[in-house]
């Protein structure tokens, strides 16, 4: 008896012993998160090797839903409305699957968050399907990868890579709207921004005669920034109005000088030389 209760206590001592070792996981987790618009886009996903492998149309069958990693499940966070294949989709969290082929794939967008098998997946939980085309690419990616790329001020690349095979798809955000009545609020105050409405109008194709008026305001209220004179130059160019273009591009990089900022000078240097 006394030697059974020694053999008990002895596999007990072994198997605590046991469930503490800590091992690294074969597929890790990743998060990774990237601002985006207004807001943000977070993307939790493991990780699994290629290990000489052949992965998709073996490891991962042609025509199947697969969970877009392994382990737990993938999933998209929103902090803010996108829209995926023109379809909105409400800020939260979301399931990022996929069902590969050889050529094209269909990404899914899902309320289900946590499928790791095709068995556990609802269609009538889809939120949109769009179709990826495969693209191959040369340098083999040994770990699956997802990678947030191409970002815009309203649109972003979401790609998935692994071995050899690499799929993206495109997620809009309507930033406009809301940043034109912002704008349009803040330049009821008493500080209005104009060097900063004068550069969003510059760049996202608005009014650059509404545009320049702001920018000659900035540089109204603080005449020594010569980044401000900068972007007024750019403006002026973009206007076709050269001679001033060159005026205000003197002016900035004289400035710049005087602050010891020599790649403000580069750029200036850069664009009185494509005003020539």
């Amino acid at each position: 008896m006394k030697k059974l209760v020694f053999l008990a206590l002895s596999l007990m001592v072994f198997s605590a012993g046991q469930a503490q070792l800590k091992t690294p996981a074969p597929s890790p987790l990743q998060t990774i998160k990237q601002d985006f618009g207004l807001g943000s886009i977070e993307v939790s996903f493991s990780r699994p090797a290629v290990k000489d492998r052949k992965v998709f149309g073996d490891l991962v069958p042609f025509g199947n839903v697969w969970r877009t990693g392994a382990n737990s499940a993938t999933t998209l966070t929103f902090s803010d409305e996108v829209s995926i294949g023109g379809v909105k989709i409400a800020p939260g969290k979301y399931g990022l699957l996929s069902i590969p082929d050889k050529n094209n794939w269909t990404i899914i967008i899902s309320k289900q968050t946590d499928v790791t098998s095709p068995a556990a997946y609802k269609q009538d939980m889809d939120i949109v399907r769009v179709n990826a085309a495969t693209i191959d690419f040369k340098n083999k990616m040994e770990n699956f990868s997802i990678i947030i790329d191409n970002i815009k001020s309203n649109q972003c690349e979401i790609g998935l890579y692994w071995d050899k095979t690499k799929v993206s798809f495109t997620v809009e955000t309507d930033v406009d709207t809301r940043i034109m009545k912002q704008i349009a609020t803040a330049m009821q105050s008493e500080k209005a921004p104009y060097y900063n409405a004068a550069m969003y109008y510059m760049e996202n194709g608005k009014d650059l005669n509404q545009a320049l008026t702001w920018f000659e305001k900035a540089v109204a209220s603080t005449p020594s920034a010569y980044w401000i004179h900068h972007q007024l130059a750019n403006c002026l160019a973009k206007l076709g109005k050269k001679a001033e273009a060159k005026a205000a591009a003197e002016k900035s990089k004289e400035l710049a000088l005087a602050a010891k900022n020599m790649d403000y000078v580069k750029l200036n240097e850069k664009l009185l030389a494509d005003l020539k």
